[in-house]
């Protein structure tokens, strides 16, 4: 039995990233304590701010290359694999990549993912996003090796909607599959959990998927509710509110084998490019 212990922690990160991060130390603390060996935060963990100018300015100092630094010393005081789920990092085309960053237990950095997909999308008449005016998008999907050798595949938020990423990870090996996100209230109240329970069926992974929530320093209201599902679609663990907090699930890495072999959907069918 290859069983690993995770955690998803939820957050409502503002337009400080030192801020962010001293807001998320007990949660991460207290999910190793639990024993958790991979530890997950949200999109947007270093800054949510929908303010590009500030936003810009803040990434045109050391601030950024100082967080990312601290966050592997973070995993490497802890002993865990942390996922940064998202930090913003200047692109060569004078926007910025939305990109993960998982750490390993040494501190250093195992991966980065650069979000393909971004989010532009018209709610309503006075609810609307472009992330596309601000974000440079990613060019290809990522996975990587973390804790007792799992086989992790990396996506962000908007993602989730794009099924062929998620085939492309299952059938290149994934065995979970982070979803690091900060829908908004609308969407996530309508879809979030819908979506993320299909993804970890349709590719048998477990799905890891840790939320922004609430009303946020910027004015953004996010929906929270993260969640940690098998590859059965079962949920596992999921916090029912958009409060800060974290959830720790016990993942049993062989359940993703068995599943496969029960319905053996990636047999056969139209093949996706693997990273």
């Amino acid at each position: 039995m290859r069983k690993l212990r995770v955690a998803a922690v939820q957050l409502r990160s503002g337009i400080s990233p030192a801020a962010n991060r001293a807001h998320a130390m007990p949660f991460l603390r207290e999910a190793a304590a639990a024993g958790a060996r991979l530890i997950a935060t949200p999109e947007c963990t270093m800054m949510l701010d929908r303010d590009k100018e500030r936003m810009l300015a803040t990434l045109s100092s050391a601030q950024i290359e100082q967080e990312i630094k601290a966050w592997g010393s973070a995993a490497q005081e802890l002993g865990v694999w942390l996922l940064l789920g998202s930090g913003s990092v200047p692109a060569p085309s004078g926007k910025v990549f939305n990109r993960s960053f998982l750490f390993s237990p040494d501190g250093k950095i195992a991966a980065q993912y650069d979000k393909i997909n971004l989010f532009d999308v018209k709610l309503s008449g006075t609810e609307q996003y472009r992330e596309s005016d601000t974000f440079e998008g990613g060019a290809k999907a990522v996975l990587t090796e973390g804790p007792m050798g799992a086989k992790l595949g990396l996506t962000i938020c908007y993602d989730v909607r794009f099924a062929p990423l998620y085939g492309a990870l299952a059938r290149a090996g994934a065995e979970i599959i982070a979803v690091p996100a900060a829908f908004t209230v609308p969407t996530g109240q309508a879809h979030w959990e819908t979506l993320l329970r299909a993804r970890a069926i349709e590719t048998h992974c477990f799905v890891v998927a840790p939320a922004q929530g609430g009303r946020h320093e910027d004015g953004r209201a996010t929906w929270g509710h993260s969640v940690i599902i098998d590859p059965w679609g079962k949920v596992l663990a999921k916090l029912d509110h958009d409060e800060p907090g974290y959830i720790v699930a016990d993942c049993d890495l062989d359940q993703v084998a068995e599943a496969r072999a029960k319905i053996p959907a990636w047999a056969g069918g139209n093949a996706f490019d693997a990273p």
